[in-house]
């Protein structure tokens, strides 16, 4: 296994200096080529569980560690509905049995957690509605292999739990990788600022879909995000008390916070103003925080402290929610850093990769610290929106995970080693069906780990709740 960073990569201290000359990209495509020797692309379909793998429902209690404990089993509850619940909330124990397998050493900046799930709609800046990866609580250099992995794994999985044929979800992931290498070919010859304003809109979106029935999907869920803005969601997660707007609170997933903590999230929202540019730290300004409360997101973030806070401007129907989730250390950084604490806020280092992954970011992302749990900031409702997996054919799923195949490819070519990585996948189709092969097999130790996790609660070692 390789652990070294290659020149390039997100570690490389060329990126601190506009005097150091750049490396030619065709000698950086021959470098990500000769990388095949000492890492064929044939030894991507290897998974074989070593001896000494953790067992995964140890690494799951382990993962609660420092969660509210009243809320964990509400996660475990989530994770054993099916095996692709149970896949999107163990980000780090992929980690771990990815850490076990060779990688070429070419480091980006990295999703960490680049499942089907985690791609979705938001509205950019300009308020129009785009499809990106959306979810960065473990970002982090690390090996680009690992977010190819999640992602092709997380395409085998789904497939199988909507019941389609092994052919079907082979065929999946191989147009997944395929998406992958040509985009990362093609970004890779252009100039580095043009690459970073590849983005891909709803008519962009509907254009790449074969399918009549992805096309609509698409449709639906577009409208779905569009209804998803902080005037509609008054009526939904409001309700008017004593002449003031107050969140409602459904036990367990919104709850009132315990006493002082109100007080310790407005001061924290105060230094997070700071954290935003300028334009937008006044136009907050403009708002008054009215109320708090805490609100449980997700499957693998379920147990960490997120609030959300509503805040009312100069008119009762001028509303701003904005949402605080608690930021620890990446999955990622101990297999790169041991247990060295790279970052010193983890709020702010996920700001700062979503900004470096995401062609248009959410202008209000920010970062803060309540008492002592470090935090990032962003709004709550702001045309976010997904594909249901589950409500996809096969075709569908074929062509969603060469859309995302397609977004993780520009995501990493926008931080570093897009020629080196190009030059390692090529243009052949070794890499598809090495992943393919290594999806299928990876698929089968998620599914022998669920079910490892649905007896533990079966037999009363783990609580579990549904909400």
């Amino acid at each position: 296994m390789s652990s070294h960073v290659e020149p390039g990569s997100a570690g490389d201290e060329g990126f601190t200096s506009l005097r150091r000359p750049a490396r030619p990209r065709a000698e950086r495509y021959e470098m990500g080529r000769s990388l095949r020797e000492r890492s064929p692309r044939s030894d991507m379909a290897q998974w074989r569980p070593g001896a000494s793998r953790p067992d995964p429902v140890a690494q799951v209690a382990d993962s609660h560690e420092g969660r509210l404990p009243w809320l964990v089993p509400v996660r475990v509850g989530r994770m054993i509905a099916n095996p692709y619940a149970f896949l999107r909330g163990t980000a780090g124990l992929m980690a771990d049995d990815f850490a076990t397998l060779p990688h070429t050493g070419i480091t980006p900046v990295i999703c960490g957690d680049a499942h089907l799930g985690n791609f979705g709609f938001y509205a950019s800046p300009e308020r129009e509605l785009v499809f990106d990866l959306n979810d960065f609580d473990e970002a982090h250099p690390g090996p680009w292999e690992w977010d190819l992995r999640r992602l092709v794994v997380s395409v085998y999985v789904a497939g199988r739990v909507n019941g389609f044929r092994e052919h079907e979800c082979a065929d999946a992931v191989q147009h997944c990788v395929e998406e992958y290498r040509e985009q990362i070919s093609d970004l890779s010859g252009r100039p580095l600022l043009a690459r970073s304003f590849d983005q891909l809109n709803v008519d962009a979106m509907r254009s790449a879909a074969s399918k009549a029935s992805f096309r609509d999907e698409i449709e639906r869920a577009a409208r779905r995000a569009r209804r998803r803005t902080s005037d509609r969601a008054l009526p939904r997660f409001t309700e008017r008390r004593d002449g003031t707007r107050r969140l409602v609170t459904e036990p367990p997933v919104i709850t009132r916070p315990p006493d002082g903590d109100r007080e310790l999230v407005e001061e924290a929202l105060d230094g997070y103003l700071n954290t935003l540019k300028p334009h937008w730290a006044r136009i907050l300004g403009g708002y008054r925080i009215v109320d708090v409360a805490h609100k449980v997101v997700g499957v693998g973030s379920v147990g960490l402290r997120a609030y959300v806070a509503l805040c009312e401007g100069s008119d009762p129907e001028d509303v701003v929610f904005l949402q605080l989730k608690q930021a620890r250390r990446s999955v990622i950084a101990k297999h790169q850093h041991g247990a060295l604490a790279w970052h010193r806020h983890q709020g702010q280092r996920v700001v700062e990769y979503q900004q470096a992954l995401q062609t248009v970011s959410d202008p209000l992302l920010g970062w803060t610290t309540v008492g002592e749990h470090q935090y990032y900031v962003r709004q709550f409702r702001d045309m976010k929106g997904a594909i249901l997996v589950e409500d996809i054919n096969a075709g569908a799923l074929a062509d969603y995970a060469g859309i995302c195949g397609y977004l993780l490819a520009k995501s990493h070519a926008r931080t570093s080693g897009a020629s080196m990585i190009a030059g390692y996948v090529g243009g052949s189709d070794k890499m598809d069906e090495s992943l393919a092969r290594f999806a299928r097999t990876y698929a089968d130790q998620v599914e022998r780990d669920h079910t490892a996790l649905v007896a533990a609660v079966r037999r009363g070692q783990l609580a579990a709740e549904t909400a």
